[in-house]
């Protein structure tokens, strides 16, 4: 209490005791995957597609990360947060940086036999991927040696001559190893090592997969990679830092499996990691994108036997679908997750996270991987499979809005994410709350900003019930709040609510009247 020693006019600020909830976001995506470049491990903030491009690079041959990003834009995303990943620590090379590999061969002499050039960049970033390497004669001129010229944006900028494939200080591989600051050279395990044709050049297009380079110079992306480490941040466990993220996705995930980089149990395990993220964290909800070219019959079979998921903070779409690959210059068929993520954030913005994210259409989709009938979907729909369609004139839709759970409760995804919606905003409205006297006063508080947010909710066409009181209900009273909670220092706060469900089945009854069998 303020004292008054001398007489006059005082003014005082007194809280009104009523603090309005704000209600929180619906859509901020969170990406994990293979970028050209930027930083590691470290989850950044990107609101539109040229900031994507500023910090992470472009499209990049066999990465879905970028394709993702830039369909959720597409799709009416605002804000994303993107985690690149790699294994080792994230060093995208040898060395570390952003440097990229490929694998090509150059066709040699004998039938079966060719070199596979393994190469690093030594540049970071697009400067270092435009290479190809050509074989030329050998200066010596002898018929078992030849020349090899790399070569960056068509320039050459190495030459190593005269070597052979015989054993020796002129041998290709001990050669390449020595004398290259680009290139790495191994032999195909198999084939015979014999001299390469004159005048044979390959381009070797990096594919853009920040990995390790073993001493067998293979590509290795682990399943740890994705889902990381709370404590040292790595991975999509390093978003639960993150507390804006409502929704996950990991395309790359299925760049690596369709790639052979990671088996089905590692793929399976990523994906179970991904659930159990969004069932700890309590805020966001999993997209998970199926292995390629499965068919309806065989999809439901991995959906059954391998994938057999229960979880209401998970759904699931399929199939691929067709985008433009400018890295490839080509149309290729990607995870859809990336362009699903789009889907919710525009359906959020446009009518309300209570509205099924579902019977919209998937902008920057040509096609689909596959086709499905009335009879497939019958069988798909009630395992909890969303599925993408193309109807004539129509375009692709998204034509499910389920999550993997069995509860009948929580089958629906926009229950699930309108319930994270509200618990959330109502658990950041009431922060105020904590350390308050816990007496009548502050339930009375508690009870009206609750419920003037629950009102906005309803009145939104979020609730079902033609009154508010139909809609909810708040309690906060003696009675859920006795005695010896409050020496516990607890209080207790019950709240219901009708969430609106989709009309999933739509019926029509029709009838046929007999004539004059109604009323004049």
């Amino acid at each position: 209490m303020p004292t008054y020693l001398s007489p006059g006019v005082y003014v005082e600020e007194v809280s009104s005791g009523s603090r309005p909830i704000e209600a929180v976001g619906t859509a901020v995506a969170a990406f994990v995957g293979f970028a050209e470049k930027g930083p590691v491990n470290e989850p950044t903030l990107v609101t539109n597609w040229s900031q994507y491009t500023r910090v992470f690079g472009g499209f990049v041959a066999g990465a879905f990360l970028p394709l993702s990003v830039y369909g959720y834009f597409l799709n009416g995303g605002g804000s994303a947060y993107v985690v690149r990943v790699g294994p080792g620590g994230g060093d995208a090379g040898p060395a570390g940086g952003d440097g990229a590999y490929a694998t090509a061969a150059v066709p040699a002499g004998g039938d079966n036999g060719k070199l596979s050039f393994t190469v690093r960049a030594a540049l970071p970033g697009p400067a270092g991927q435009d290479l190809s390497v050509e074989v030329t004669d050998a200066s010596d001129g002898g018929d078992d040696t030849f020349k090899l010229v790399v070569k960056q944006a068509g320039k050459p900028v190495e030459t190593l001559d005269n070597l052979t494939t015989r054993r020796g200080s002129g041998n290709v591989v001990t050669a390449v190893k020595q004398q290259s600051k680009l290139i790495q050279i191994e032999e195909v395990k198999g084939a015979t090592l014999a001299p390469p044709r004159r005048g044979a050049e390959v381009a070797l297009a990096t594919a853009g997969l920040p990995a390790t380079t073993g001493v067998d110079g293979d590509l290795r992306v682990r399943a740890e990679d994705y889902v990381g480490d709370v404590s040292d941040r790595t991975g999509f466990a390093g978003l639960e830092a993150i507390e804006d993220v409502t929704m996950l996705s990991v395309p790359d995930l299925a760049a690596a499996y369709q790639r052979g980089i990671i088996d089905d149990e590692a793929f399976k395990a990523v994906q179970l990691a991904m659930i159990a993220h969004c069932e700890l964290m309590g805020d966001r909800v999993a997209i998970l994108d199926p292995p390629p070219g499965l068919h309806p019959q065989r999809l439901k079979e991995w959906r059954q036997d391998v994938a057999g998921y229960d979880s209401k903070y998970a759904t699931l779409y399929w199939p691929w679908v067709k985008v433009m690959d400018p890295a490839q210059g080509r149309a290729v068929f990607m995870p859809p997750s990336g362009h699903v993520a789009g889907v919710w954030a525009r359906n959020d913005d446009t009518r309300g996270v209570h509205k099924a994210p579902a019977n919209e259409i998937i902008r920057g989709a040509l096609a689909l991987e596959s086709g499905l009938t009335k009879g497939e979907h019958d069988q798909l729909n009630p395992i909890g499979v969303n599925c993408i369609r193309a109807f004539p004139g129509q375009g692709i839709r998204i034509w499910g809005a389920r999550t993997l759970s069995s509860d009948a409760e929580w089958r629906y995804l926009n229950v699930r994410r309108l319930f994270n919606w509200i618990e959330k905003s109502i658990l950041l409205g009431t922060n105020w709350v904590v350390f308050e006297p816990n007496d009548p006063r502050l339930w009375d508080a508690v009870r009206r900003v609750i419920t003037m947010f629950l009102r906005r909710v309803w009145r939104s066409g979020a609730l079902m019930g033609d009154t508010w009181s139909e809609a909810f209900f708040v309690k906060c009273d003696a009675e859920n709040n006795p005695p010896e909670n409050l020496d516990a220092g607890i209080l207790t706060v019950d709240i219901g609510i009708a969430p609106v469900k989709p009309a999933e089945f739509v019926v029509f009854r029709l009838s046929q009247l007999s004539h004059g069998a109604g009323d004049d």
